[in-house]
């Protein structure tokens, strides 16, 4: 018994084709058990529903952690793996990270790397690059909790609202090193990529674009189960967070992932 279609706010999986519904797009929900579907899968909806019977919820991985190799610095190979790989061949590449790459292939690739731990599969057979950027993403918006974590989501958002440029850089240097390692290490990470991404005039991805693409993902929001008002609150606030971050000295980022593993050092 679905009813009439619904405009979506907070990304969830479709119960038939298993595609994430994206924010705003419509998807049809069952009155009975709450089968969410997009709205062109929904003749496709297993039946007859059973009242009471909860979705399963988009699949959770765990913290970062859980992913994190044991020596510092604790940075998940997957992310490695990605990231060298979009600089080898995707700082030439116009949208990079806001092109997307086909969802099938994001999530075969997504499965391959996690199963292959620290022994990947080439990456060069990966015929677009954009599937990577998608990898990436998805398994960062996957995570049990987002980058800068619930505890101190609060503490990034007041720190990046701070209207004095120095005091609000200092404000975010805080914040960071109370991060758990492994979130903060990765974090440094991505932030040293994205700002050889933002300087890359092919890409055509500056920080603001950037920081738009990153901010629901790495900052997310203060709980897991968000209210509708919490979510369009938190999004122009999570790009600003983002944006900030960015600002900040590639010295205070490289201190973090300072390491001779080649690994870590994509060209």
């Amino acid at each position: 018994d679905p009813a009439p279609p619904l405009q979506i706010i907070r990304p969830e999986p479709c119960a038939v084709c298993g595609s994430r519904i994206r924010f705003g797009k419509a998807a049809c929900k069952c009155c009975r058990c709450q089968l969410l579907v997009h709205a062109k899968c929904r003749e496709q909806r297993p039946g007859p529903c059973v009242p009471g019977l909860r979705p399963r919820a988009w699949p959770r991985q765990g913290v970062l952690a859980d992913f994190a190799p044991a020596v510092p610095p604790l940075v998940p190979a997957l992310v490695v793996q990605c990231v060298t790989e979009v600089e080898r061949r995707g700082l030439a590449e116009t949208g990079l990270y806001r092109v997307p790459g086909a969802e099938q292939l994001v999530r075969e690739w997504k499965q391959r790397l996690l199963r292959a731990g620290e022994a990947p599969p080439a990456l060069g057979a990966v015929a677009d690059v954009h599937v990577l950027c998608g990898v990436l993403k998805d398994f960062l918006r996957g995570l049990g909790e987002p980058l800068v974590t619930f505890s101190l989501h609060a503490a990034f958002l007041q720190a990046a609202d701070i209207p004095d440029e120095a005091a609000c850089s200092a404000a975010l240097c805080h914040v960071v090193t109370k991060l758990p390692p492994a979130n903060r290490d990765t974090l440094a990470f991505l932030m040293l990529h994205l700002l050889r991404v933002s300087r890359s005039p092919a890409c055509k991805m500056d920080v603001l674009n950037l920081s738009r693409v990153f901010g629901p993902t790495l900052v997310g929001h203060g709980c897991a189960n968000p209210t509708p008002l919490a979510i369009m609150e938190d999004t122009p606030r999570q790009c600003k967070v983002v944006a900030r971050l960015l600002s900040l000295p590639p010295d205070f980022w490289s201190r973090f992932v300072a390491t001779e593993r080649d690994s870590l050092a994509p060209g």
